[in-house]
Parts: C-alpha cells; sequence; structure tokens
C-alpha cells in the first residue's frame, strides 16, 4: 500500500490561519498499515515531524523543514459493527467509532441525525476528530472528556498501534498527554459513549438565553445543536470567509486572592470556581480591557467580533500574527498581572 510524499510542499491552505509556509515533504496517509514504515523511514533519516489535522489550532510562524503528516483516516461506525449504520433498538448506551480525519462537525451531526446524544453542545468546533482529544475540545458546559470512551494512537517515536481508555488520555482544562507528547503519538481512531436518551446540558447562560428568546422551553438535543450554531456563527468569524485559528488563548486560572484582587478594582470581572483554591478567568475580557479587541498591526489583528480570536486579514505572516500574540500577553501581563497561554501549537522551525 504505497503512499505518495509531496516535496517542498505549500502549506498555506493546510492552516485555517492562510499562513504562507511550506514542509520538507508532506504525508496524508488513508491508512494506519502505512504509518510504520513512514515513521520508520523518518527516524532513520533523522527527520522531525509535524502531525497537523485540518490546521485550525496552528500557528506556522516559520517553515518546516522536516516532514509533515496529515492523516486522512476516514469512517464512522457503530463500535457493534452495525453494517446498516443505525443504532440496535435495544440499550440505551452506544459506543461509535471515528477515524481521525473526519471533520468534526460533520461527525457530531452524524450522531444526532441517528438519535445519538452528547456531543451537541461541541457543535461547529473547527477541526478533525483526531485533533479533538489532543486539546479536549469544549464549549457550552461540555468537554469532549465527558463523552470519550477510547483513543487509538500510533507511536511515532517508537512504533505499534496503542489504545487508551479516558483515564489514560491525562485530560486536563485544554490538555492531554496527546498534546503533552505532540511528537509521539499520531490519533488513528477515537470512541465515544453517547445515548439514546437526551439529557441536554444547559448550564451555559449564553445556551439558556439563546434558546428562551428562540421560545424554545423544552429544548431537544437538536434545539441544543442548532442554538450552538447560531451563538457561534454570530460571535466568531468564520475561517472560511476570515483567516483565524478559533479561541487563540485559555482562559487563565489564577490563585483566589489574585482573581479577587483584580475583581475588586473590575467587579464585572467574569470568574468561575476551578478548584483548590483557585478561579478561572475569562480570556476575552482581560484582553479586551486591555484595549485590543480589533486591534490591527498590518494584516494581524483581533477580531472586532471576538476578543480571543486572532485573525489574518489578507497576507500576515506567521512571524506578524506570533508578534501580535506575543503583545497581547505582554499587554494583559502588564495591566492585570496575568499571564495568558496560547492554545494553538505554536511552529517556529523544524523542531
Amino acid at each position: 500500500m504505497s503512499l505518495q510524499l509531496h516535496y517542498g510542499a505549500s502549506l498555506a491552505a493546510l492552516n485555517t490561519l492562510r499562513v504562507p509556509a511550506w514542509a520538507g515533504l508532506l504525508a496524508q496517509p488513508d491508512a494506519i498499515e502505512q504509518l510504520p514504515d513512514l515513521f520508520a523511514a523518518a527516524r532513520a533519516q533523522k527527520l522531525p515531524w509535524l502531525v497537523i489535522g485540518e490546521g485550525s489550532n496552528l500557528l506556522l510562524a516559520a517553515d518546516f523543514e522536516g516532514l509533515v503528516v496529515q492523516p486522512r483516516l476516514l469512517g464512522i461506525r457503530l463500535a457493534m459493527n452495525d453494517p446498516a449504520g443505525h443504532a440496535p433498538p435495544a440499550g440505551d448506551r452506544v459506543r461509535v467509532r471515528a477515524g481521525a480525519g473526519e471533520n468534526w462537525h460533520r461527525f457530531v451531526q452524524w450522531t444526532l441525525d441517528r438519535g445519538l446524544f452528547g456531543l451537541e453542545n461541541l457543535a461547529l468546533i473547527p477541526g478533525s476528530v483526531g485533533a479533538a482529544p489532543v486539546q479536549n475540545i469544549g464549549a457550552y458546559g461540555v468537554e469532549l472528556s465527558d463523552h470519550l470512551a477510547a483513543v487509538e494512537a500510533f507511536d511515532c517515536q517508537h512504533g505499534g498501534s496503542h489504545r487508551f481508555s479516558a483515564a489514560d488520555c491525562g485530560f486536563g482544562y485544554r490538555d492531554s498527554r496527546f498534546k503533552r507528547e505532540p511528537d509521539r503519538w499520531l490519533i488513528t481512531a477515537v470512541e465515544f459513549d453517547l445515548s439514546r436518551s437526551p439529557a441536554p446540558v444547559l448550564a451555559y447562560a449564553g445556551l439558556r438565553e439563546e434558546l428562551a428568546a428562540g421560545g424554545i422551553g423544552d429544548p431537544q438535543p437538536a434545539d441544543v445543536f442548532d442554538a450552538v450554531c447560531a451563538i457561534r456563527r454570530r460571535k466568531l468569524p468564520d475561517p472560511a470567509q476570515v483567516a483565524n485559528a478559533g479561541s487563540f488563548f485559555k482562559n487563565p486560572i489564577v490563585p483566589e486572592l489574585q482573581a479577587a484582587f483584580i475583581a475588586d478594582h473590575h467587579p464585572d470581572l467574569p470568574m468561575w470556581p476551578a478548584g483548590e483554591g483557585r478561579n478561572k478567568l475569562s480570556a476575552a475580557w482581560l484582553i479586551e480591557r486591555s484595549g485590543l479587541k480589533g486591534h490591527r498591526v498590518g494584516d494581524a489583528g483581533i477580531s472586532e467580533r471576538h476578543a480571543l480570536v486572532m485573525v489574518n486579514h489578507g497576507s500576515a505572516s506567521g512571524e506578524e500574527l506570533l508578534a501580535l500574540a506575543r503583545h497581547v500577553q505582554d499587554t494583559v501581563e502588564a495591566r492585570f498581572g496575568v499571564a495568558l497561554e496560547p492554545e494553538p501549537r505554536i511552529i517556529t522551525g523544524a523542531g
């Protein structure tokens, strides 16, 4: 099963910030059987590698002279191997398996269309299924880890496939063992435990308000899905229209005393308990109060619609976007004493 390698490949169309960057080699494997030889050759030639999904959580601030691997491992099915692709009639819990190369939003739609619930709050998050566990994506009161059953991954450094339970994934806030070991694991498939019984999660205030505004008093999962899509489309720029990488900074978690000090001077500061004497603060609020919402340097800018989103208005380079991100970090820390951590993986060289 041969795998074509592309030499001197442009990555501009493979990252949602549409940054012009190049790879020494590009491989897009569509079968797990292609991975052992691919990475054995890279190790033998001492080539660094970079695994990407749909490029929606990535800032290329330099060319990558090594091997870029974009898995295109497809397929969605019930784990009990129903050939028709429909849930069997008995039981409430259903396990669904998806290839890493599947688009995340289309996968969520697939589950909802078959009456399998749990992921509807995560609708319209850009990226691939394989990238979702890396970041432990979350939105509107739900995190991926709430419904994840298992991750299958190839060990790029040593060869061989491994299966991780949810407990083995080391999930945290926008974090996982796969994010902490980015050069070791290539996720090949993800399994989820979903339910046939609707149990909408409505804890997020903005979501409740959106449903109420639509006159929906007893929301079902499809209503939640539609409301989440409406909120995201209203608040966030569409990467297809304005190049961006979604939320660029994590909400910072700080000691309660530090949060209380900031709140004493800014009573409208949004914050949430984060356990063990800590609070989570709104990064968007901190950036906006630092006067940076809508800020622009050349074609690198902060979205006017949402202060967490960094955008490429046209021909910004990765270096220019990284410089803007660092300016945001410096400005917020100087004003509030809070360090912001970027969400995307930032590439500044071949490794």
